[in-house]
């Protein structure tokens, strides 16, 4: 059987966590009623990719403005909403030009802005700045939503993975203390994980939790405690991941890292969406309502093409197909922020049909108001 077991693959960080998490999956009791799926598409929006000028990144995000609406029209969940995706876009990208077409997109219910950011040899000074430049100029678009003191509140993905100096050269970061700065600025919920087979990848696989003990210290995020019914948290951010695992599959590499990053080379098949899933990601006690978070960088041209079009219509054929039949599966399209409302929602108690609790905490931001 080949797999690339070298270091440079990464497992040793993961597999005693997915592991661990699979045996935990076999000794739970199997869920015999209706299960809610709720799916979160969160892109790594970043229209100058590559360095590319800005008139191509104008046009990447027309290619967007104009094919989105065009693929999702043809989708509707059991709430009878269509695809809502979430565009982490880069704060060291901002441009008023590209911040406004995702308005449009929000207005018209197709999905919401959250922060994405890249940066280097930080300090949490010199980070600070940065987060809170961006979230301003964000919310003058009408992005983000804010608390009912108008405070405003971010979902985050750290670029190049390495949250909290995630990776162990340093690079890509610099700040060990992220995670209770993200906190300090407004952050409620991250959703950089999974990153495997990138060396950032915590050994807490397929979870929702809280990151526990000194989050002041470098990789913060390895240590944590699961969501759970009757347990919430109001003073550190919530940790959201996506689906993990090693998957077995009929070809010349029969194994393969199952991450849940969706590309033109790795588009969704019936296969993968089942396999997410599979991995059962909840909060401890509502495991009828399962959690799927999928990723991609959607901005280069071949992504967008594939995205809108094909790759796009088989990933949602594949949901409305499998997870909407309202008897074993209902599907929920949720925004990231959603998400973290709905996790809120089961950890303070709530039951029944999560749909209703999209606006649990946080509400829409104005764009999409």
């Amino acid at each position: 059987m080949a797999l690339d077991m070298s270091w440079e693959r990464n497992l040793h960080t993961w597999i005693r966590g997915w592991i661990s998490h699979r045996i935990g999956r076999a000794w739970a009791s199997e869920f015999l009623d209706v299960r809610h799926l709720l799916f979160a598409f969160c892109d790594h929006h970043e229209p100058l990719w590559n360095s590319v000028d800005d008139a191509q990144g104008r046009a990447r995000m027309k290619t967007w403005a104009d094919g989105y609406p065009a693929l999702a029209r043809n989708f509707r969940d059991a709430d009878g909403l269509p695809p809502r995706h979430t565009f982490f876009f880069p704060g060291e990208q901002y441009r008023p030009e590209f911040l406004e077409p995702l308005a449009k997109l929000a207005g018209a219910g197709l999905g919401e802005v959250e922060l994405h950011l890249h940066h280097e040899g930080d300090t949490r000074e010199s980070l600070r700045p940065q987060l809170e430049q961006s979230l301003r100029l964000f919310a003058e678009h009408g992005h983000l939503a804010r608390d009912p003191d108008g405070r405003l509140r971010y979902a985050f993905i750290h670029g190049d993975w390495a949250l909290a100096n995630g990776r162990h050269d340093g690079r890509a970061c610099g700040v060990d203390d992220e995670i209770p700065l993200l906190f300090e600025t407004g952050c409620y919920a991250d959703f950089t994980f999974p990153s495997a087979p990138d060396e950032s990848q915590p050994n807490i696989v397929n979870r929702i939790y809280w990151p526990v003990g000194d989050l002041s210290r470098a990789r913060a995020y390895e240590q944590g405690e699961p969501a759970r019914v009757g347990h919430m948290r109001e003073d550190r951010i919530l940790m959201i991941e996506g689906p993990l695992a090693l998957h077995l599959r009929a070809t010349r590499v029969p194994l393969r890292i199952e991450n849940a990053c969706i590309t033109s080379n790795d588009p969704a098949t019936p296969s993968r969406v089942r396999r997410w899933a599979v991995e059962n990601i909840h909060v401890a006690g509502r495991p009828e309502w399962v959690f799927v978070k999928v990723h991609t960088h959607g901005s280069p041209e071949p992504e967008a093409v594939s995205l809108l079009g094909e790759g796009g219509q088989k990933l949602h054929q594949a949901l409305t197909g499998i997870f909407n039949d309202g008897k074993d599966w209902v599907l929920h399209y949720v925004t990231a922020r959603e998400m973290y409302n709905i996790a809120v929602a089961a950890m303070e108690g709530r039951s029944g049909n999560p749909a209703q609790y999209r606006d649990y905490r946080l509400p829409p931001p104005p764009a999409a108001g």
